[in-house]
């Protein structure tokens, strides 16, 4: 027995020694005034460190009061202005930050190397480098967005119902977000639909008459980003709308966009294109093909209660007939209800200038539903 315990004493040491050899060590953040702090390194973007403290948690600390950091994992340091086939050959490897400097320590695979901190874009840790810029991410990766649904019934002598249904796509490469965006993918496919149904006793015209709504929008978008804020795009969208005699409007064009500001609390982006227009009417004698142009802006704010405000708004001139011009724009509030499901409000208005006889220019549109976010 006593022979037994001797042995599962010693594994028990060497189980407990060798987690303690596996264990990561920890790097230590030094500041200006003499303070430190013991954790990892998460990253370094825009002049700050972002660092994960055994005590404090994550904390973000401007590299002027950072005095010295060494880490033990391998980070990989990006200047402002390397083209992204250049920063793919970048080896990640320990670094050692400073106010003015970071330092990139000697391995076998890199020699060590010493920049001034102001011509650092990003250190960033290998298992982020390797997986959002090293390797290229297929098609179907890096999606964001969201799905909604909702629907109203009415079963009476007057009986129908509608239905609105929409998807909302995003991808931005690199998918981290806080790299700066290389290019950006936006598709969206919207549908309102509804049938209200009046018996012919009460229509009195000998048969039952059904009223229609069927208002349908699709649009797809990339963008590849020249600067920081600007980028070139083409872009692609179809409608179709009962009430406004439009069986079928296609745009194909192409342009410039300006990302005028993107913080966590909102974002801004301008647009301006050149496009081809077929605009289809219900009496095919009233089609069109026009060349013009969309003006466009799309707004975007984070609120309390982490409820999300959206809203956009187009003009569409056409330049070879100034009577076929469209505007368009909408506003959508989503509050979270539990986890990825949140409840939507939306309000669409869409104006045509020269619609069929006897149909409105205006169109409005009020809906409610449930909205479940992607990721």
């Amino acid at each position: 027995m006593n022979a037994q315990v001797a042995c599962l004493l010693v594994l028990g040491v060497g189980m407990g020694l060798k987690a303690q050899q596996a264990a990561p060590e920890k790097d230590v953040l030094i500041f200006t005034n003499g303070d430190q702090l013991s954790g990892t390194l998460e990253r370094s973007v825009g002049g700050n460190v972002v660092f994960k403290s055994d005590m404090a948690g994550e904390i973000t600390v401007p590299l002027s009061q950072v005095k010295d950091l060494k880490t033990h994992g391998a980070f990989a340091v990006l200047k402002h202005g390397v083209p992204v086939a250049q920063s793919k050959k970048v080896v990640p490897a320990p670094v050692e930050i400073t106010t003015e400097t970071v330092t990139v320590q000697e391995t076998a695979q890199v020699p060590a190397q010493t920049v001034p901190a102001k011509d650092v874009a990003y250190v960033v840790d290998k298992q982020t480098f390797d997986s959002a810029l090293a390797r290229d991410i297929s098609f179907f990766r890096g999606w964001n967005g969201a799905v909604n649904l909702g629907t109203s019934f009415t079963q009476a002598t007057i009986h129908g119902g509608t239905i609105s249904t929409g998807v909302s796509l995003i991808r931005q490469i690199p998918v981290v977000p806080y790299f700066r965006p290389r290019n950006r993918t936006t598709a969206n496919f919207l549908e309102n639909y509804g049938v209200l149904t009046t018996p012919a006793v009460i229509s009195g015209t000998g048969s039952d008459e059904q009223a229609k709504t069927s208002i349908m929008h699709a649009d797809a978008e990339r963008d590849e980003y020249i600067s920081k804020n600007v980028y070139v795009l083409a872009t692609t969208a179809f409608d179709h709308n009962y009430s406004q005699s439009i069986a079928l409007n296609q745009l194909y064009g192409g342009g410039f966009g300006w990302t005028v500001f993107n913080k966590p609390l909102h974002q801004l982006d301008l647009k301006a294109d050149a496009h081809y227009q077929r605009q289809g009417h219900f009496d095919p004698s009233l089609n069109l093909n026009l060349f013009g142009s969309t003006f466009s802006e799309a707004y975007r704010r984070s609120l309390p209660y982490k409820m999300v405000l959206t809203q956009t708004a187009a003009f569409i001139p056409a330049w070879n007939d100034f009577n076929a011009y469209s505007a368009n724009g909408g506003v959508t509030l989503a509050a979270p209800l539990f986890k990825r499901l949140a409840l939507s409000v939306t309000a669409l208005d869409s104006y045509i200038n020269n619609p069929d006889p006897g149909y409105k220019k205006n169109s409005f549109t009020f809906t409610t539903g449930l909205t479940y976010a992607l990721r």
